[in-house]
């Protein structure tokens, strides 16, 4: 067991997991976190499960005093972390000893850093996740944003920390964030109710992200796309990556913290493998998209899936860190030992 103390909170930093799922039905949304690539691999890196929760940071991170001795790894945007004051290495894991202190210097790249810490976080499950939802005041740490001075407690990891320090995610996964982001879209389920040219307008035009972009939802400026008779529909589901069309014709695309349904006509759904990349687009980024398929989203996902595994792969070989020989002898014979230190 360990702890954390919030020095400083920073702009927005929530305890997220994977979501909580199975609770849309009584209206309470799945929450957890944006990035869900930058949230499992943080957590291989770490040693953790890969739903456990972490630390999500959002364009301006925490102060964090480390009590004791631990393995964090920093994922997602790029924020600029520091460890007492000296810059360190995202997209692997860092050994902090105790009263060790981790700050960001500011956005480099991408919108939403994510802080992984071996053991995991120590908050009481809520309908089975540890999501913060602030609109109703529950999960995370107090249903609520964190504040300066709380005491955050970090579980016990599951492997010894000399075995977790070092993990690196080869550069080839990691991913690149730019002010402009390509989303790939599925048509539906209420594209009938759009005109041939306002779905022409859809894939031909670049949006800009608006300042009313937040866990939520992402509200966009660019041409309008129009219905055939109105914006509005009765009440139905929101996915995450559901793209909204009301009736001014600007796209509303709906994230993590979204409701769980929506009366607005919905032109189509971001694939899941390009939520991630959505999830680090700040105010002012553009955005264009692509028409896609099913089964090519389900490719994608697929490809998805398999660099998760070559990461964790890579992360979990064995690793040779020093040999020693030795000469034995045993009942007169002679024998060469090699001894090898491995993690």
């Amino acid at each position: 067991m360990g702890e954390i103390k919030i020095i400083n909170p920073g702009l927005l930093t929530l305890i997220e997991d994977a979501g909580r799922y199975g609770y849309q039905q009584f209206g309470v949304p799945v929450a957890g976190v944006m990035d869900s690539f930058s949230h499992r691999v943080g957590n291989i890196l770490v040693g953790n499960e890969e739903s456990e929760a972490v630390l999500e940071a959002t364009m301006i991170g925490p102060q964090i005093e480390f009590a004791h001795e631990g393995v964090i790894a920093i994922t997602g945007g790029d924020l600029s972390p520091l460890i007492n004051g000296e810059p360190i290495e995202m997209w692997k894991s860092i050994y902090v000893k105790a009263g060790d202190r981790l700050t960001f210097g500011g956005s480099k790249n991408g919108c939403r850093s994510y802080i992984a810490l071996a053991g995991g976080i120590d908050v009481p499950l809520v309908m089975g996740s540890k999501s913060t939802y602030t609109k109703a005041k529950i999960g995370g740490y107090e249903g609520r944003t964190l504040k300066t001075g709380d005491i955050i407690k970090i579980g016990k990891p599951g492997h010894a920390l000399s075995t977790l320090k070092g993990r690196k995610v080869p550069s080839q996964y990691i991913p690149q964030y730019t002010n402009l982001m390509t989303v790939r879209v599925v048509l539906g389920p209420q594209d009938d109710l759009f005109t041939a040219d306002g779905i022409r307008t859809f894939f031909s035009s670049q949006y800009t992200v608006t300042n009313e972009c937040d866990r939520m939802g992402f509200r966009l400026d660019g041409p309008e796309i129009e219905h055939v008779d109105g914006g509005d529909i009765i009440s139905d589901g929101i996915a995450f990556g559901a793209i909204q069309i009301p009736g001014h014709g600007k796209p509303i695309i709906m994230m993590a913290d979204r409701q769980t349904t929506g009366g607005y006509t919905k032109i189509g759904n971001a694939i899941w493998g390009d939520l991630g990349k959505l999830a680090q687009s700040k105010p002012n980024d553009k955005i264009e998209f692509i028409q896609t398929t099913v089964t090519e989203a389900h490719q994608v996902l697929r490809e998805m899936e398999e660099q998760i595994a070559s990461i964790k792969k890579a992360c979990t070989a064995r690793q040779v860190i020093g040999t020693r020989q030795f000469q034995l002898k045993v009942n007169g014979k002679a024998y060469e030992v090699r001894v090898e230190e491995i993690r």
